[in-house]
């Protein structure tokens, strides 16, 4: 036990015992006006007081070592109280039986509070999955309706289906990232083929916006999960796309492992920099579109933490915003 934590346990061991300690200090000061009033030695009062307060003291020792190490067991349980109360110190009195098991009560309705939770949780990750993946079949139906005709309206409502089919893998995302399954899956992939991945994905509103797209060389190996990885990289680009309105995006490698996801956008106001990953959160820009929901960047900060990498974002209004993709995993680290 360090000696700070001794010396606040003796204090409070002192601060739970000092109504007895005051007690025997008036006796004491009884026994010592009545010897003086019967005028006996007083010699014989602080030889009784010192044996006295000799076996006091090593009565006082014994109790406060138990008092330590009970209190010593309890600070061990509160960082394992969630796993239940078999550790707990058995009682030695009826006021602490009464608090044990007050506190087994409410440990109990805890547990039953947590497992409502978990299973009302497990219910509706069940049901959004469901849904997700039933609403894939009319959007191919959709999208196969509008193909058989090549009219400028179609074009538009493909665009909007397009939309609503990256809503729905965000969805996906998001549940299988909070499920509290492990989806990831680290291999050691070549990075080019999965930019071409999400940025072929994307070539129609490239088209369509008359956005230019810089891809340069990519002559990188990481070690990451491919699908969740292109995932990211397709909602950097998303977002890219979303708020520029002319120019370029470009991509290319910063260094050896930082990949750069350059546009000439709107750019992000100061203030919002250090929150847009946060959930929910919109920012000026979301505000303006009246579309954001604030989850694509939380999810891609949660995504790349998970695989080690990194996210770095730089903007300026006006001028356009630059995201830098550190790719460096823990193990290449460390070798």
């Amino acid at each position: 036990m360090e000696k700070i934590s001794l010396s606040k346990t003796f204090l409070a061991f002192l601060k739970q015992h000092w109504k007895g300690i005051l007690l025997l200090g008036v006796f004491a000061v009884v026994f010592s006006v009545i010897f003086l009033l019967y005028h006996l030695p007083v010699e014989a009062v602080l030889y009784a007081a010192l044996i006295c307060l000799i076996i006091g003291l090593i009565c006082a020792g014994v109790e406060f070592y138990y008092y330590a190490v009970r209190h010593r067991r309890l600070m061990t349980m509160k960082r394992q109280i969630i796993y239940g109360l078999d550790e707990l110190p058995e009682p030695r009195n009826l006021a602490e039986e009464d608090y044990t098991a007050l506190l087994r009560i409410v440990h109990e309705d805890k547990i039953r509070l947590i497992s409502e939770a978990d299973a009302a949780r497990s219910d509706m990750i069940e049901y959004y999955t469901l849904w997700a993946h039933q609403i894939k079949t009319p959007i191919a139906a959709m999208r196969l309706l509008l193909q058989s005709d090549e009219s400028a309206e179609n074009k538009e409502l493909e665009a909007e289906l397009f939309k609503i089919e990256q809503y729905v893998e965000m969805v996906l995302s998001y549940l299988r990232l909070d499920g509290g399954s492990n989806d990831f899956v680290l291999r050691e992939y070549n990075l080019e083929p999965i930019v071409r991945q999400a940025v072929r994905k994307y070539a129609p509103l490239f088209i369509r916006k008359k956005i230019s797209l810089e891809l340069g060389s990519l002559p990188c190996r990481v070690l990451t999960d491919e699908k969740w990885l292109c995932f990211v990289i397709e909602q950097l680009l998303s977002n890219a796309l979303k708020y520029t309105s002319k120019g370029k995006i470009s991509i290319y490698m910063a260094d050896e492992a930082t990949l750069v996801i350059e546009d000439t956008g709107i750019g992000i106001a100061p203030e919002d920099l250090p929150r847009i990953c946060e959930k929910g959160y919109t920012g000026y820009n979301g505000r303006t579109d009246k579309k954001a929901t604030g989850i694509g960047l939380y999810l891609c900060k949660r995504i790349l933490t998970k695989l080690s990498h990194t996210l770095t974002i730089r903007s300026e209004v006006g001028k356009g915003t630059t995201v830098l993709l550190g790719l460096d995993h823990l193990k290449l680290k460390t070798e």
